[in-house]
């Protein structure tokens, strides 16, 4: 290449930059199945050189519990509906939420940068999803911008207005998204099935038994059943039901399993469905980790890591603990 030729690649590489960056994109682009996303959305630029008033962004299905950031001078307004489907969380299930979130009334001009602001859960069965996109539309004092173009799955071609894309980290062995959740386990999937936030509680010396917790998604078309395990710390891993009959709590094991249903995510809770660590070997100790197998009917057996939290704890380890012990 001739001098001439690098003086013009040189003098165009500035504006492929600024081209790059110029979408509306998240400034942290991956996140894990089963875990809390703080989404932060960054905007370079405004329309042409017309200064942005309003950001929209649409929530995809499975991304739920979705709360905004206000941002001072601006309004901020939400858009909610049902799910496509039933969500756990923190011991609830959530049928509808947030679907859309409006920051408008602002003013921010073209030469200058900003970031728009939510936080919300991203479901277990995501795991394997690949990538999810937020659709957002750009509003400027002078027409708008929507950046909602998605990619056809296995085409390379370069879209001209990109939806911000989230990578969706899940199976065993890919990397946790930093910072992403409150310190619990990554997911693991099986096949269908996507396991996640396993955990148990700080046993005390001499307990006989320990209760096991997690999420289990199943992003099949056929029910799968989960129906026992094994750990090296324990004589027997059974699945067990903790319920109130006429005002009396009872507890029994579930002989044939726990049935998973197609396309449903259940959550297996301090109060609720749970696993039985009967006969400990040893005393579960707060801050370590210990290997459990679990068996299902259709995926087979799914290797885990359960954290142990405190004891008495009612959430995953470095979660909203709100037990007082």
């Amino acid at each position: 290449m001739n001098l001439s030729r690098i003086a013009i690649a040189l003098a165009a590489a500035p504006l492929l930059v600024s081209a790059a960056s110029a979408h509306v994109t998240l400034e942290r682009r991956e996140a894990t199945a089963g875990r809390s996303y703080k989404a932060v959305l960054t905007v370079p630029h405004g329309c042409g050189t017309s200064p942005t008033t309003g950001i929209r962004v649409a929530i995809p299905e499975g991304v739920f519990s979705v709360k905004p950031q206000p941002k001072a001078g601006w309004q901020l307004a939400t858009v909610s509906g049902p799910y496509a489907r039933a969500y756990a969380s923190h011991g609830r299930e959530l049928r509808e939420g947030v679907k859309e979130i409006a920051w408008s009334g602002g003013s921010l001009p073209n030469e200058h940068y900003d970031e728009f602001v939510f936080v919300a859960q991203v479901d277990a069965s995501l795991a394997g999803a690949g990538q999810i996109h937020f659709p957002v539309v750009q509003t400027c004092a002078s027409g708008e911008a929507r950046w909602d173009q998605i990619p056809q799955a296995g085409s390379t071609a370069r879209l001209e207005r990109p939806a911000p894309a989230l990578r969706i980290l899940a199976a065993s062995g890919e990397r946790p998204a930093q910072g992403a959740g409150h310190g619990a386990a990554a997911s693991v999937t099986k096949g269908d099935i996507v396991v996640a936030q396993p955990w148990s509680r700080a046993t005390p010396g001499g307990a006989r038994v320990a209760g096991g917790y997690l999420t289990v998604a199943n992003r099949g078309a056929q029910a799968d059943r989960l129906t026992g395990g094994s750990a090296d710390f324990a004589e027997r891993v059974e699945i067990h039901e903790m319920a109130t009959v006429n005002g009396v709590m009872t507890m029994r094991g579930l002989g044939s399993g726990l049935e998973i249903p197609p396309g449903a995510t259940v959550e297996l809770k301090p109060g609720g469905y749970h696993i039985m660590f009967m006969g400990l070997r040893r005393p579960l100790a707060e801050g370590q980790t210990v290997k459990v197998t679990l068996t299902f009917e259709r995926a087979g057996t799914v290797e885990l890591d359960f954290r142990i939290g405190s004891l008495g704890g009612r959430s995953a380890p470095g979660g909203d603990d709100h037990s007082h012990h």
